[in-house]
């Protein structure tokens, strides 16, 4: 048996959560891989919505101040090497990925040898549920046109967070994850292009992606100010700015 771990990331999704959780205890990867969830100091009630789940081997870190997305996958990343997993699945704390999916991200790694598998929700076709927001359909079409562009391969779903990835990964020095800059939305791209960059094995799978009720909030990420937050690190470390 190959030793996993999923992990969703949340800050105040005491509702959505709870349906995250519930699917998963429900699907093929249940029992079959354990489950961390990264908890960003949330303060609506979704600290101990999660308690409730921990007879069910729901298990949870909590910052204990809001860090930002990117600080929460790096405590996720942490906790996995400590325990000695070989593969981490980051997914959406908001119920917009399926969990009975993880197996499809993950059979690319265990199956093939490969490094980090991406979930695309436009491979086969547009595989989008629910009301996606305007200005989020033309923006997860350009990332990944200008993250192609610095890489040098076609990427077709950068933004999508759910993906797996190999803890050896982070074994390569030329890959710090430990930078300050990288707390909130820089540490996923900056992970994937690092990855295409170095030479890793990448490729991308078909996944699902369903945006929730517009009355339970799209997202936490602001339109500008967190969209230039997945945008820089293309320049960044396209222009050699950062490492």
């Amino acid at each position: 048996m190959h030793k996993c771990l999923v992990c969703p990331v949340a800050y105040n999704e005491n509702v959505k959560l709870k349906s995250v959780i519930q699917r998963f205890l429900k699907s093929p990867a249940y029992g079959t891989t354990d489950y961390l969830i990264i908890d960003d100091a949330s303060d609506d009630g979704t600290s101990q919505m999660i308690a409730s789940f921990s007879s069910q081997g729901v298990k949870t870190i909590k910052h204990s101040h809001r860090q930002g997305v990117g600080s929460a996958i790096r405590t996720a990343i942490k906790y996995a090497q400590e325990q000695g997993y070989e593969v981490l699945v980051i997914m959406a704390g908001n119920d917009k990925d399926n969990p009975d999916e993880i197996p499809v991200l993950l059979l690319p790694i265990f199956d093939q040898g490969f490094d980090l598998v991406q979930g695309s929700r436009y491979i086969g076709g547009n595989r989008i549920g629910g009301d996606m927001p305007f200005y989020r359909k033309w923006a997860t079409r350009l990332h990944p046109f200008l993250l192609s562009l610095f890489v040098g391969r076609k990427v077709t779903d950068s933004t999508n967070g759910f993906r797996a990835m190999r803890l050896s990964l982070f074994k390569d020095c030329r890959i710090d994850i430990d930078q300050v800059w990288l707390n909130t939305y820089e540490l996923e791209p900056y992970l994937l292009f690092k990855t295409i960059r170095l030479g890793y094995r990448f490729c991308e799978v078909p996944v699902t992606k369903i945006y929730p009720a517009k009355s339970l909030g799209y997202t936490k990420m602001k339109p500008i100010v967190g969209w230039w937050s997945i945008l820089k690190p293309l320049f960044y470390l396209g222009f050699g700015i950062k490492k």
